[in-house]
């Protein structure tokens, strides 16, 4: 009798799992198809001039065909329609593939159109460099917000930038997993944090549009430990990542808990960023959620903030989506703090180097950080480096290419951005430490005593490349102020 019970609780287990799977790849066909947020695009309105004439009317239809086929995956263009007609309310931005002359006797009518104004006049999709007498002009006498790419990717992420903005407009959730944040087992760090006020919620929700969507991490915990093991090495066998020294017991935990942090954003739907309060209410938890974020980013499409910042989690999801380039967080622990940051590692100096006052390490969780493994040269899991998690909980040791990066992170009030020039120089190690491998990162301007000045947070977004030329477009769009350090 108990054989045949044993029997059945397996075949139900293995039917509830096969029907998990499915809806997984259900979800990810619908994320990327058209309701998708990456996939989501904007919608432009061509405007054409009523006094062309039909050689001037045969080249805006042949650019805008070019248009279509350069910009298609990024954006819909609505019937083109003359200069003086109601814009219709669904338009995103005013698109010109062609400027005439005659632009300077609609001064009213542009000065009436709220709309974003983008210049893709050349046959190669980008402005014509004999149109900016016409764009200084629309900037400058009309006081519109003119976009004039001088580049195909500059166009997309300004075309991408309006994309998002309008689905965070349409609601979006982001899912913050926690309980009792400021109390646990850093009480003393975590209660000065401003994202967990609710001013701090508010204050997202009102400028973006968007849901913060609360619920309990030790909840999610418990429903982890529900899964089987034989439930939590299928799905390892079907995506395995490299591991150096993590007991099965402790993948096998780690792959639980994306199972049910999964499983909760299908049952809320509509999400596309995910945090937890992973690290000061640890003990709720027997793993992180660092395997989990990895594999929400790469097979759900899923953006992930540590630590339940929201400040962070609502910064990725524009940054990302605008650039489409690797991007991760990380602490940042400027040469200047001295010992307060050295006592925090647990390491006894900095690297000896040349400028050292124009030097930070990037350290999170006693490596690098946690990112995805598309966006690393080098990935690995590993046992937890950090007293205050499970024992049985793991890390990730990434690396990110050496070379130029961009810091860039929205201030608390999200009307301005912050932009840091740097480059990751190498990676330093200090063994017995909390930081086995972390990022020796340069500011490239010699700026370190502004950055002290201009910081807003410990966490800090690490862009891959010199991106600030297309951070500042996007910037625009959203109408956030910008600082470049």
């Amino acid at each position: 009798m108990l054989s045949y019970i044993l029997l059945l609780c397996n075949i139900f287990f293995d039917f509830y799992y096969l029907l998990l799977n499915i809806r997984i790849c259900y979800d990810n066909i619908k994320q990327n198809n058209s309701k998708g947020v990456y996939s989501m695009k904007a919608k432009l309105l061509p405007l054409y001039f009523k006094e062309r004439n039909p050689r001037e009317t045969r080249e805006f239809e042949e650019q805008l065909k070019k248009l279509q086929i350069l910009y298609g995956a990024e954006a819909d263009f609505l019937p083109p329609q003359p200069l003086g007609e109601p814009v219709p309310p669904d338009a995103d931005a005013i698109v010109f593939p062609q400027l005439l002359g005659a632009v300077f006797q609609y001064r009213e009518f542009i000065e009436s159109v709220s709309l974003p104004i983008i210049i893709l006049t050349s046959e190669f999709g980008t402005v014509e460099m004999w149109d900016w007498e016409i764009v200084a002009y629309l900037r400058g006498e009309l006081g519109r917000n003119v976009f004039s790419p001088y580049q195909c990717e500059l166009a997309k992420v300004v075309l991408r930038a309006l994309s998002a903005k309008r689905k965070l407009r349409s609601g979006m959730k982001f899912l913050m997993l926690q309980d009792n944040p400021g109390e646990g087992m850093q009480a003393y760090l975590f209660k000065r944090f401003y994202w967990w006020d609710k001013s701090c919620t508010r204050q997202i929700e009102d400028t973006f549009g968007v849901q913060i969507v609360y619920r309990s991490w030790k909840e999610v915990n418990f429903r982890a430990a529900q899964f089987s093991d034989a439930q939590a090495q299928e799905l390892w066998n079907q995506r395995p990542v490299p591991i150096q020294e993590v007991p099965q017991e402790s993948i096998l935990k780690a792959v639980k808990l994306y199972l049910a942090i999964r499983e909760l954003i299908l049952e809320i739907g509509g999400v596309c960023g995910a945090g937890a309060n992973c690290l000061n209410e640890s003990f709720h938890s027997a793993t992180t959620p660092c395997l989990a974020w990895n594999w929400l980013f790469e097979y759900d499409h899923i953006i992930w903030a540590c630590e339940g910042d929201t400040v962070t989690l609502i910064s990725k999801f524009i940054l990302y989506s605008a650039l489409k380039t690797p991007m991760m967080m990380t602490n940042i622990y400027p040469f200047l703090v001295g010992m307060a940051a050295l006592k925090h590692e647990k390491i006894q100096r900095f690297p000896s180097i040349d400028d050292p006052d124009s030097h930070a390490l990037g350290v999170h969780c006693g490596y690098f950080g946690c990112a995805p493994q598309s966006f690393c040269t080098q990935w690995v899991m590993r046992p937890k480096v950090l007293d205050i998690v499970s024992d049985d909980a793991v890390v990730i040791d990434c690396r990110m290419a050496a070379g130029p990066i961009t810091m860039a992170k929205l201030r608390s009030d999200m009307k301005k951005l912050t932009i840091i020039e740097a480059e990751i120089e190498d990676y330093v190690q200090y063994p017995g430490s909390d930081c086995r491998n972390g990022a020796l990162l340069r500011y490239r301007n010699g700026s370190g005593h502004k950055v002290m000045e201009s910081l807003s947070s410990h966490h800090a977004i690490l862009i891959q490349g010199d991106v600030t030329y297309k951070l500042l477009q996007m910037a625009k769009v959203y109408g956030f102020d910008t600082e470049v350090i």
